[in-house]
Parts: structure tokens; sequence; C-alpha cells
């Protein structure tokens, strides 16, 4: 079963800029390319780090008449101080930047996102060069994907390749999809298999939930530690036999 890949959903002609490029060169490319945030990099195409939309009204901010100007530096940091005031790239940019590798799942560039907070992916491949950026929009599209497609998936992926003699065991278990989220019941054949067919379920792209109401033939989950091992019946039955002992032995001449 293969998961899509950053590079699977990610923008492929990525708009950059130079650190040299100017504040209204860099708005002019956010208008002509319908984008809010750009990569800077250098002349081997290495990331250098990123302006968005938010970085320039920073500097939008401090464009107020001289009193209000004075009132917000004093309550921005020396660093931000700088970029408010900075007019090209290099001065503006956030760095250092935070990428994606374009073989990640697409689960991995999520919770990047959503741990370090932010909009879009900056896609590096070979030498960490930029490939592409990958936006939280780009990252939704396996959650379109038809209830048909996911339940095909979910059948030659999951259940088919999970469940022992799968053409009887299919026909015990129900599935349905409805709005990306998968229903399972009926029964399989053992309870082990329930929770690998719910967690193989999970990792379906375009699966938002697991419902499952699955009962089991039977139970192996149960092991009785306190019984004792199996005596060993390897030997036939009968006397042991006893190594000779060394003390005893007489060489013959």
């Amino acid at each position: 079963m293969s998961r899509r890949t950053v590079h699977d959903v990610m923008t492929h002609d990525v708009v950059v800029a130079q650190p040299e490029t100017t504040f209204k060169e860099i708005l002019e490319l956010f208008h002509r390319n319908d984008i809010t945030a750009v990569p800077i990099v250098d002349e081997r195409r290495h990331v250098l780090g990123i302006v968005s939309e938010a970085d320039l009204i920073r500097k939008e901010a401090v464009l107020w008449d001289a009193e209000d100007h004075r009132a917000v530096l004093r309550r921005l940091r020396r660093r931000e101080h700088a970029r408010a005031q900075a007019m090209t790239a290099d001065g503006l940019m956030t760095t250092p930047v935070v990428t994606a590798r374009a073989g990640w799942n697409i689960a991995e560039a999520a919770k990047v996102m959503d741990r370090r907070k932010l909009k879009r992916l900056p896609v590096i491949g070979a030498e960490d060069m930029i490939i592409g950026i990958v936006s939280r929009c780009d990252l939704l599209q396996p959650f379109l994907r038809a209830d048909r497609e996911i339940g095909a998936e979910v059948v030659h992926e999951v259940l088919e390749k999970t469940l022992p003699q799968p053409a009887s065991a299919l026909r015990a278990v129900n599935l349905t999809v409805h709005d990306g989220v998968v229903t399972l019941s009926g029964r399989v054949e053992r309870k082990s298999l329930i929770p690998i067919v719910e967690g193989l379920c999970r990792t379906v792209d375009g699966v938002l939930d697991v419902r499952q109401n699955l009962a089991f033939a039977t139970d192996d989950t149960l092991i009785d530690l306190t019984r004792p091992p199996a005596p060993d019946v390897s030997q036939p039955p009968g006397r042991a036999t006893t190594p000779p002992d060394p003390a005893r032995t007489t060489e013959h001449p």
C-alpha cells in the first residue's frame, strides 16, 4: 500500500526570489503569481529564508505618522525592528526556514506544519536545492478522494492482504465508506486481527475516521502465562541413559 508523498501534492513550478530582490518586486511577484509567500534562494537554489505577506505587513505597520512609528518600533524586538525597516529580501525574510523533503509522506509534513504553526514549507531535493513548495491546502488534497476509491483500496490493500483465506473472510466483513469515514462490521477469524485491520485502514489516503464493530471467532489474545511448559517428549519413553563415570572407567591394555 503506497501513500501519497509531499512530491505528489506540492507545487513544482515554485516562484523564488533572491536576497537582493526589493520589497516592491516581491509584492509584484505575489500579485502576478497569486501567491502569499516566496522562498529566498542563493545562486545554487539553496533556501536562505522565506518572505510572506506577514513580513511585508510588518513593514507597513510602521509606516504611520512619526508618533505612531516610534511607538511601534519600541514594541518590536531588535531583530523585528531591523526587518521592519528592511528594503530587500535579505532583511525582510524569515530565517532559518523550515523545509520538507519530497519523499516525506503527507502526515509527516502536516505534523511539522502543525507543530511549528506554519502555512507552507519549501521542498528540497538532491543537494538541498529547492524543487517545490507545499501548503496546508496541498496537504488536504487526499481528503477529496471519492468514497468508492477509498473503499476499493481498503478491500484490496487491507482486507485481502490481512485476512486469512480472503475469499471466505471477506464475505464475513461488511464495509461502508461515507464522507471519508470507514465503518467495519461482521466477523473476523481471530481477535488479534481487529486492531491490525483498523490501524491499516487509518493509513489509507482520504480516511478521516474508522469505526468498527467486528466480532471474532477465536480469542487468540489470551495467553495463560501461569501454565507450566509442556514436557519435552522428544526422547522416547524408558529409562534415561546415565553417562559413564570417568573415575570408574578402566583402561585395558
